[in-house]
Formats: C-alpha cells, sequence, structure tokens
C-alpha cells in the first residue's frame, strides 16, 4: 500500500495531505515515512521535487504535542528561499492544527523582529539557516532543549556553504534522545559523517534522481575550447531562442562573468550566486520567474528553491564535479510531462567527468558540433517582459489587485499587458509587457495606488 491513508497518521494530519491534493506517496514518501513515524531516525539521498519535505514535515507534525509551548521540532535549511518554501508547506499540512507557530528564522533579514517573535512565545515549529539558528541559539533567544525532532535538510549544500560548525553547534545543543532525519541530493563523505555523528541505527533510504523520468529531457554534449566557450554559450543559446534558461557554473567567479558576456550579446541575463545580499537574491528570483529576465546564470547553491514550473533549457557552463549534481541540474527541465533540453559545454580536461555521468546514465552520451559562427554584440532577442519596482508592500497593505486596478482603471493598460506580481514587506514587483513598460511607469508615477503616491521605477 502506497496510500496516505494507510498511514497512521491522525485525522487532523490527513486533512492537511488532502488539502494538498496528496493521494499516492512518492517513492521517497513510501520507503521513509513509516520508519519515521515509528520514530526511527532516517538518512535519505533524494533529489528536490521527490517529496521528502512532506516526508518529513507530515513525521515532524505526527510528534508535535500543540498545546506545549515550546520548539518541538528544528529544521534546518542551505538558503532562505528554501526554508520559506519548507515552511509553507509544513504550514499547509498543518493546516487541521489549531494555533500552531511555524517560525522562519535565517540571515539576510533584520534580528530584532525575530527576537521579538521568539519573546512574545516559543514558536513549536522552528525553520532556518544554520548560521542565524546559531546566532539566536547563543544569545539564548531560541530554546532548543525540548527538540524531539531534528530535520538536516539539503546537507550536501549546507557544507558546500560552509555551515559544518554551525551544524555541528546546533547538534550538540538539542536533546541526545531527539529523532533525526537527514535529507541530501548526494551521499558526499563529508554528509555521511555528520550523519555519523547526528544519527543512531538510522535506516538509510536511497531514491535516485530517475534516469527514467529524463527520457523527455534530450541531453546534448559541445567539446569546446576554453577560449572560445563563452561565444559558444552566446551561440547556442542564440539558436534555442528560449524563453526561459538556466545556466549553471561551478564557481561564483564564473558566474559573474559568464552573465556579463551574455548580457553583452543582448541577453536579458542576471547572476545569481550565495554571495549576493538576501534582498538582491530575491530581486534577480522575481525577474526571472516573472518572464523579464530570460536567462538566469547560477551556482548550484543559489539556485536551491528556484521554482520554475516551465524551464526549456538547462546549460552546464562547465561540466559538473560528479554525476548526481549533473542528474540533478538537468532534470530542472522537461517537468510536468513537458520536453526539455540539456545543453553541457566540455572543455578537454572535464572529459574525465563525462565517462562518470555516461556511466550513471547507463548510455552513451551524444556529442555534437558546436556552431562555429560566433555570434554579434546585441543580437539577442529581449526578454518578453519588463518589471516596475514599487516601493511599498505588505506593510502598506498593498495587495496585488491594487496594483492591478491602478494600472487598468479607467481606460489604463489592457490586462492582458500585466504580468506576474510579487509583493514582499516593504516593496512589489509587477511585471509589464515590454513595449507597454514606459506607459506603466509614467501612469503609476503620475498616479496613486489606494489613494497613496509611492516611488516606482524599472529595474
Amino acid at each position: 500500500m502506497n496510500q496516505f491513508a494507510s498511514l497512521p497518521l491522525s485525522p487532523l494530519l490527513l486533512q492537511g495531505v488532502q488539502a494538498l491534493g496528496y493521494d499516492a506517496m512518492t517513492p521517497v514518501q513510501a520507503e521513509s515515512l513509516p520508519a519515521i513515524l515509528d520514530g526511527r531516525d532516517v538518512i535519505a539521498q533524494a533529489p528536490t521535487g521527490s517529496g521528502k519535505t512532506a516526508a518529513f514535515g507530515l513525521g515532524l507534525l505526527h510528534r508535535l504535542d500543540p498545546a506545549l509551548i515550546r520548539t518541538q521540532a528544528l529544521v534546518l535549511c542551505p538558503t532562505r528561499e528554501l526554508a520559506d518554501q519548507v515552511a509553507r508547506q509544513l504550514r499547509k499540512l498543518a493546516v487541521g492544527i489549531p494555533n500552531l507557530k511555524v517560525l522562519t528564522l535565517c540571515g539576510g533579514l533584520p534580528l530584532a523582529p525575530q527576537l521579538s517573535s521568539l519573546a512574545a512565545h516559543d514558536p513549536q515549529v522552528v525553520v532556518g539557516t544554520p548560521g542565524r539558528i546559531q546566532e539566536l541559539m547563543r544569545k539564548k533567544a531560541l530554546h532548543l532543549g525540548g527538540v524531539r525532532l531534528l530535520v538536516l535538510d539539503e546537507a550536501d549544500r549546507m557544507l558546500d556553504m560552509g555551515f559544518e560548525e554551525a551544524i555541528r553547534e546546533i547538534i550538540g545543543r538539542v536533546p541526545k534522545d531527539r529523532q533525526s532525519l537527514l535529507f541530501s541530493a548526494t551521499f558526499a563523505e563529508g554528509v555521511r559523517e555528520i550523519g555519523r555523528s547526528a544519527l543512531r541505527d538510522a535506516l538509510e533510504v536511497t531514491v535516485e534522481s530517475s534516469v527514467q523520468q529524463q527520457a523527455d529531457i534530450e541531453q546534448r554534449f559541445y567539446e569546446v575550447d576554453p577560449a572560445r566557450k563563452q561565444t559558444t554559450l552566446a551561440g547556442l543559446l542564440l539558436e534555442q531562442r528560449a524563453e526561459s534558461c538556466v545556466v549553471f557554473c561551478n564557481t561564483r567567479r564564473d558566474v559573474d562573468e559568464v552573465a556579463g558576456s551574455l548580457a553583452h550579446f543582448g541577453f536579458s541575463a542576471l547572476a545569481l550566486h550565495g554571495e549576493m545580499e538576501q534582498r538582491d537574491r530575491e530581486e534577480v528570483l522575481v525577474l526571472f520567474s516573472n518572464r523579464s529576465c530570460n536567462v538566469l546564470v547560477a551556482s548550484d547553491v543559489a539556485a536551491r528553491g528556484l521554482d520554475i514550473e516551465d524551464l526549456a533549457v538547462v546549460v552546464n557552463y562547465d561540466v559538473p564535479s560528479d554525476a548526481d549534481t549533473y542528474v540533478h541540474r538537468i532534470g530542472r527541465t522537461g517537468r510536468a510531462g513537458r520536453s526539455g533540453l540539456a545543453l553541457t559545454l566540455c572543455t578537454p580536461r572535464e572529459l574525465p567527468r563525462t565517462a562518470v555521468i555516461e556511466e550513471r546514465l547507463g548510455q552513451p552520451l551524444r556529442w555534437q558540433r558546436a556552431a562555429a559562427a560566433a555570434p554579434k554584440a546585441r543580437s539577442a532577442p529581449a526578454a518578453a517582459m519588463a518589471t516596475l519596482r514599487i516601493d511599498a508592500g505588505k506593510t502598506d497593505k498593498l495587495r496585488p489587485g491594487d496594483i492591478l486596478g491602478a494600472l487598468t482603471g479607467d481606460t489604463g493598460l489592457p490586462g492582458s499587458a500585466i504580468g506576474k506580481i510579487n509583493i514582499f514587506a516593504t516593496r512589489s514587483y509587477v511585471a509589464i509587457a515590454r513595449a507597454q513598460a514606459a506607459q506603466a511607469l509614467q501612469r503609476l508615477s503620475s498616479g496613486k495606488i489606494k489613494g497613496r503616491s509611492f516611488r516606482v521605477r524599472k529595474i
């Protein structure tokens, strides 16, 4: 039986499962959930999109006592984006549980509001990044003495980001008799070492990034001279003319260089890496998801939490250092029954890495020659949309309908010219068809939203 109803879940949790439309369990859920609900430690290798959040989410909610006002579950994530994503799903799963406080505690945000929330009363569930959890723990603002379940989500990326010392300190502060769950896309030695120190008699679960699922992803490999790598990339992207593409680089320096090179050729390209300020990362993700940027150049760490449904092309500017990372990267295209395309540029010194990928896939790689002609500067098509930023948000009680009304009311812009609207605490973003962006900017700058004037600019 792989139905959620076959598990010993309370009616309140089944209500959350039904609210999310879940019925049959995914492989990682079917293999890990019975052991998790039984209180056993689990170490699981599972890629993003495999259903792991619901697996550990149901496990931790199953163990909670909602009437007990103390922190009973702690989930550590590598980035704020992933922590926000996890917290949202936990709240949805817990829709039937009254008075449950799930608090997100991440770096890159002001400390004072987090201290105030902790001072009001302890949350039952904390989701956060290791650095901020460590900071609040040291300030004695976050009390971990009542933790019953500890989750390390995407442990490999937390180690890549240098969080090992913080993770070990946090593990040392939570009760020894807790239950521990570790989820990772890869089982590198550092992950196994953390697992050995944090988990006891753990069940090991491995859910492969399904090669079968990638049957709809066309994979092409190109051997290139290092000196021609950037022009080859631009030529391939011009050939594809994809509306939405992610280019993965192995280093932060390459991310910045490649984004600059693509901008030179006229692509709406933006960089995304872990050393950027949180606000800047959020803005880049908004622009990419609302089609104001058609190429996102990213590091693996920064791309965690990236949730774009219709991604046409994935490019490996560098061959990944291991086969699991390759499979994880290309799995971001060809989702939801769509076909996808994965292109990999390979310099002669990177060839040994492709042999490992070939072995992992169990089939020969498809090698092709890249177009010889280099593209001309500014020859790429512009992104379909442009974005306006409004210096007002949730704290100003601004809603998407308010922005839409200000743009379309009284013979304003047609609704078809307006795309995605994102509202944050103190700022909002609205995507406008590129040809009408100037008109939209003039309308919002000279007019009012909800009877008030706000600063608006095109970004």
